[in-house]
C-alpha cells in the first residue's frame, strides 16, 4: 500500500501545477503517512525526474538514499525514457546495483566520461548544516563519492529532514578514512588537530559500511584498501572549511567526510513535504 501511494505522489508531483494550494496541501498530508525508507525513496526518484535527462553522465552516490536514486535510473533506462546514459559508480556495492539494473558505466577519466566532466550527482547525506557542508562517510565510500561528485556541474543532495542540523558532529560521527601503516598514529595526530578539539578519536570495526556501529573485531576496510576513524563530538565544529583543510594537509590521512562548497541543491522529505534549499 506505501509503494502504491508513492508511485501514486509522484506521478500527481509530476503533473499538479508547482506551488498551487491544492498540491502543497496533497504533499504534506501524503509525505506524512510515509515511513523513513518512503521518504528516501521520494527524494531520490525526485532527483532523477528532475535534474538527470538523456545524454548525461551522472555520478551515482552509495547508502540507502542515493540506492532508491539508483534504482529510479535503472527503471527510466529500461522504459526508454532516459537513452544515452552512462553513470559513474561511488562504491562496489553501487556498480553492483547498477549493473543488475542495466544501466551503463564508466570510470573518471575515460572518453566515457568525457574525461570526468560529469552533468550531475546525486548522493545522501549523514548531516547537513545551514551553509550546506556535509558530513558524508556513514557507508565508508567516502573518497569515491568525494572524486566523482567533485567532477560534476551540479551535485544534488538527497536527505530526510532528520539530516538536517544548526551544526556538523554531535548528531553523527565524522568519516576520515587513513592508511592503515602507522594506523595508531594517524588517528591520535588527527584527534589532535585544533579545528577538532573536544573530539574523541575512535578506529571503525566490523564493517566499513554501517557507520560507527560497532559489528566485528577487525578493523573496517573501504573499497579502497583503507581504515575508517569515526571522530564523535559533544559540540559542533565551529569552522568546517578549517578542520577539513588541517584533516586534508594531515600526513596519513586519505580522505575525509566533510564535503565543503560542493551542494548545488538540497532535496528534503519531511512531515511539511518535499522542499528544495539551494545555497
Amino acid at each position: 500500500m506505501l509503494a502504491e501511494l508513492t508511485c501514486a505522489l509522484l506521478g500527481w508531483m509530476a503533473t499538479a501545477p508547482a506551488g498551487s494550494a491544492s498540491g502543497n496541501a496533497m504533499q504534506r498530508s501524503a509525505v506524512k503517512m510515509q515511513s523513513q525508507d518512503e521518504l528516501k525513496k521520494l527524494v531520490g526518484y525526485k532527483a532523477v525526474d528532475d535534474y538527470v535527462t538523456s545524454g548525461m553522465v551522472v555520478g551515482l552516490g552509495t547508502g540507502s538514499t542515493a540506492a532508491f536514486a539508483v534504482e529510479r535510473v535503472g527503471q527510466k533506462i529500461k522504459s526508454g525514457e532516459l537513452t544515452d546514459i552512462v553513470a559513474v559508480p561511488t562504491s562496489v556495492r553501487t556498480k553492483e546495483q547498477a549493473e543488475s539494473l542495466g544501466i551503463p558505466l564508466t570510470t573518471l577519466g575515460t572518453p566515457e566520461s568525457r574525461y570526468s566532466d560529469l552533468d550531475v550527482a546525486i548522493d545522501g547525506a549523514d548531516e547537513v548544516d545551514p551553509q550546506f557542508n556535509l558530513v558524508k562517510g556513514g557507508g565508508g565510500a567516502l573518497l569515491r563519492e568525494k572524486m566523482v561528485e567533485v567532477c560534476a556541474k551540479k551535485f544534488i543532495v538527497i536527505v530526510d529532514e532528520s539530516k538536517l542540523c544548526d551544526g556538523l558532529g554531535p548528531g553523527f560521527p565524522l568519516p576520515v578514512e587513513i592508511t592503515p601503516f602507522c594506523w595508531e598514529h594517524t588517528m591520535r595526530t588527527v584527534g589532535n588537530l585544533p579545528s577538532l578539539a573536544g573530539c574523541t578519536a575512535k578506529l571503525r570495526l566490523g564493517s566499513a559500511a554501517t557507520g560507527s556501529k560497532v559489528d566485528g573485531e577487525e578493523p573496517a576496510v573501504t573499497d579502497n584498501g583503507n581504515y575508517i576513524v569515526d571522530l564523535f563530538f559533544e559540540t559542533a565544529i565551529k569552522d568546517a572549511p578549517k578542520a577539513a583543510e588541517e584533516l586534508k594537509n594531515t600526513v596519513g590521512v586519505v580522505e575525509h567526510g566533510l564535503f565543503c562548497g560542493l551542494t548545488s541543491a538540497v532535496i528534503i522529505a519531511g512531515s511539511d513535504g518535499i522542499t528544495l534549499k539551494t545555497p
